[in-house]
């Protein structure tokens, strides 16, 4: 039994070895990436850290226990998020699965608000309602992140049906990870928009964030067909894949895929090629289900430690401009944290407001109503 397991592992290292050579090959056969200007490129490192560094504090409030509900965070994957919401203009939606703590501040949510919403505090970006799988920003675009596994690929595609039905140009991005592909709302949503789509009406850019595991179940004792861009081949819903730890990667394929999208009104899916370099969830201490020479080999990768050397290659800033912007940082997420940690729990009044479109009548104590 024992062996069996070994190899069991060492087969699923291997595995994850493959996928990171494909997708080091996919990005060649594209071609090489413009070179994104320095300064973008700089802040857009920036923005990176910054996730990253969020992540952090929100594991240490976790396991501290200044967090309830549950947290996944986002890891590894930075350059994923990252690439593809560099193509957000105002007008668009953005929509995705419980690790969503990235796309709500690369779309510009505030730290503080978001880490007090992680801490179920009246300050927080959803008033506390919400916390870790359900941040909300309407006004940055961002129309939630949600705990049921792919629960959300329906809402997303329905979205993206009503921007082109009022002819509003704007596009839906809807990210869903390696696991919600084999969920079957997933499969009624695709055919949906692929239908739609024929006649330019469903402008959803669906991206696959293949972090190579659902929770403990590596893509491979998941599914027969690896390819998960191909499971969109069904619903005539053209596809292809991007190194998803290689930034210029994705941005170059972001901008393409954004740009088809929006111009065909035609829903068009991408399979990002990443890892998670940290436990499915906060609790999640074991792993049993992957090795530590797999999560080596893939920390070779870390998408900001390859942008790094890029940077520094190209005389883009040295290592004291890095360490001023982690310095900075780190400062920020120190910041959300004091605040959330000092905010006000949500006011009892706050269960009723929000729940309803509109004025909402509560009957008075005594009204025999409910009682």
């Amino acid at each position: 039994m024992a062996t069996t397991e070994r190899q069991g592992r060492k087969s699923r290292s291997t595995s994850a070895r493959k996928a990171a050579d494909r997708a080091k090959a996919n990005g060649k056969e594209a071609g090489q990436p413009p070179r994104v200007k320095n300064d973008a490129l700089l802040d857009l490192y920036r923005k990176m850290v910054e996730v990253r560094l969020f992540e952090d504090a929100a594991q240490r409030g976790f396991r501290t226990g200044k967090i309830g509900g549950y947290l996944h965070v986002y890891s590894g994957q930075e350059a994923v998020a990252t690439g593809f919401l560099h193509e957000y203009r105002e007008g668009d939606r953005i929509i995705t699965a419980y690790r969503d703590h990235a796309h709500a501040l690369l779309l510009g949510s505030e730290p503080k608000a978001v880490m007090a919403e992680l801490y179920g505090k009246g300050t927080g970006l959803v008033k506390g309602k919400g916390g870790s799988m359900h941040l909300f920003d309407v006004a940055n675009g961002f129309m939630g992140g949600y705990g049921i596994v792919g629960g959300h690929i329906p809402l997303g595609v329905g979205m993206a049906y009503s921007l082109a039905y009022r002819k509003t140009g704007g596009i839906v991005q809807l990210f869903l990870g390696d696991g919600a592909i084999h969920n079957g709302a997933f499969h009624e949503a695709a055919n949906l928009a692929g239908l739609w789509g024929r006649d330019g009406l469903n402008p959803t850019l669906f991206v696959i964030e293949n972090n190579q595991y659902g929770m403990g179940t590596s893509v491979e004792r998941s599914t027969a067909m690896t390819d998960l861009g191909s499971k969109f081949d069904s619903y005539g819903i053209e596809h292809e894949k991007v190194d998803g730890m290689d930034l210029e990667a994705v941005l170059d394929c972001a901008h393409r895929a954004a740009e088809r999208v929006r111009e065909s009104g035609k829903p068009f899916a991408v399979e990002a090629l990443t890892y998670r370099l940290v436990p499915h969830g906060a609790a999640d201490f074991l792993e049993k289900y992957r090795t530590k020479e797999e999560i080596r080999e893939w920390r070779q990768r870390d998408p900001i430690g390859l942008l790094e050397r890029t940077l520094l290659e190209r005389d883009a800033a040295d290592e004291d401009a890095l360490k001023a912007i982690r310095e900075t940082a780190k400062a920020r997420s120190d910041e959300a944290v004091q605040f959330a940690d000092e905010s006000p729990d949500p006011d009892l009044t706050e269960l009723t407001t929000d729940v309803y479109a509109g004025e909402m009548h509560v009957p008075a104590a005594g009204s025999g109503i409910g009682e």
